[in-house]
């Protein structure tokens, strides 16, 4: 029977997560990684009473203690957000240079949440926000070909041939072969185009560095869809997803891992 009891605890043990400190306030919802690292780094985190300035300090999720400034860190619920970000306003926590940020558009009692993914400061639209981070992770993974669509606006009447090139796709001035899924025409004037792209990987400043190696800038470009999530709020404001539309955009990432059901704040 002992030995029973011993072979169970051993068991238990194996399934404790272990993951790095840095990691694991992310994952607890209390900042990012690399805030958190910076947090360690000043001497401001404790692991079960003392001091630590490893960022990679394993840390048993569930069993050690973590403290920063002396208070008790614990797992916060979940929260998930949608936001229509405006153009000009950049995605980082904060900037050296003083610029808006969209955590400015976030009221002041909100958790802890950040970006899946990244909107540039030019662009505008759709921004998940969240501080379940296996969630952010599931659905941000190149490997889910979440679809992405976005408007744009080049000052040129597009044609079949240009979108044709799009999804095709070509090598970029840096080398890297890019192409969009889909391309298609919302609508024409004299001097421009507005257009509908989707991407199902997304690579950095895809969408700028294709028009640009064509010679067609972007002029404007808006995310207004990300999965099954359709942008449905105004510029600047933002909302809860429900918690139907967490587990739909997890069930849509199509990578199975395992994950807790969501609880929404």
């Amino acid at each position: 029977m002992k030995k029973q009891k011993s072979q169970k605890k051993a068991v238990e043990k194996d399934h404790v997560q272990r993951v790095g400190l840095a990691r694991a306030l992310s994952k607890m919802g209390y900042c990012s990684r690399s805030e958190a690292a910076e947090l360690a780094r000043l001497g401001r985190v404790r692991l079960n009473g003392s001091l630590t300035r490893n960022p990679e300090a394993p840390v048993r999720l569930g069993k050690d203690r973590v403290e920063v400034d002396g208070k008790k860190i614990e797992a916060g619920a979940k929260s998930y957000f949608v936001l229509n970000k405006p153009r000009g306003v950049i995605t980082t926590a904060a900037d050296e240079q003083g610029r808006d940020t969209v955590y400015s558009l976030l009221p002041a009692d909100a958790p802890w949440v950040g970006p899946v993914g990244r909107l540039d400061k030019a662009s505008e639209g759709l921004l998940l926000l969240t501080n379940d981070s296996e969630w952010a992770a599931r659905v941000a993974a190149p490997e889910t070909h979440l679809a992405k669509i976005y408007h744009v606006q080049i000052s040129v009447v597009a044609d079949a041939e240009l979108l044709g090139a799009l999804e095709a796709g070509f090598v970029v001035n840096d080398g890297e072969t890019l192409r969009v899924s889909h391309a298609e025409i919302l609508r024409s004037g004299e001097k421009n185009s507005w257009l509908e792209v989707t991407l199902e990987e997304g690579k950095n400043r895809q969408i700028r560095r294709m028009f640009e190696a064509v010679g067609h800038p972007v002029e404007k470009i808006k995310r207004v869809r990300y999965g099954p999530l359709k942008l449905d709020v105004p510029p600047g404001k933002f909302r809860k997803l429900t918690p139907k539309e967490v587990e739909k955009l997890r069930s849509a990432s199509g990578i199975r891992l395992p994950i807790s059901k969501p609880s929404v704040a």
